[in-house]
């Protein structure tokens, strides 16, 4: 397989996930979102911010968690450890400014999105490294 293939697999494993779990997230969890946000939830997401964020977030994860766990001798753990990582940042600057500038933005919010994003990211991560390794083994 050509590196060209390599990466958009990888990529896919990655971003399929990571849409996926947090799809199963989201619906479960709306209900909270509405408490403690109030009227702020929109009732339709916006589908292009959307798509636009989940495509920059995998292209994130396997940039700075999955590429780099495969370079390491335990590439699994590393890609779990550097997502979790990632996660928690980028879910961090998302959720505290939130909570820094928005009325309704609770410190609940804030450590249950936070953990669910390093979580989420965590898993994402090491499904796209389990992709990678399964195309660098020897025939």
């Amino acid at each position: 397989m050509g590196p060209v293939l390599r990466h958009a697999a990888i990529y896919a494993a990655t971003l399929i996930t990571f849409v996926a779990l947090d799809a199963v997230w989201l619906t479960r969890m709306i209900g909270f979102y509405r408490q403690v946000m109030g009227d702020m939830v929109a009732d339709q997401p916006r589908v292009g911010a959307a798509a636009l964020f989940y495509l920059l977030m995998g292209a994130g994860i396997v940039f700075f968690a999955v590429e780099p766990a495969t370079r390491t001798d335990s590439p699994l753990v590393q890609a779990l450890v550097r997502g979790a990582l990632f996660g928690l940042l980028t879910y961090g600057t998302y959720d505290l400014t939130n909570h820094a500038t928005l009325r309704l933005w609770s410190a609940r919010l804030t450590a249950l999105d936070m953990a669910w994003g390093a979580v989420l990211t965590a898993l994402a991560a090491t499904a796209g490294c389990a992709v990678a390794l399964y195309f660098s083994r020897k025939p």
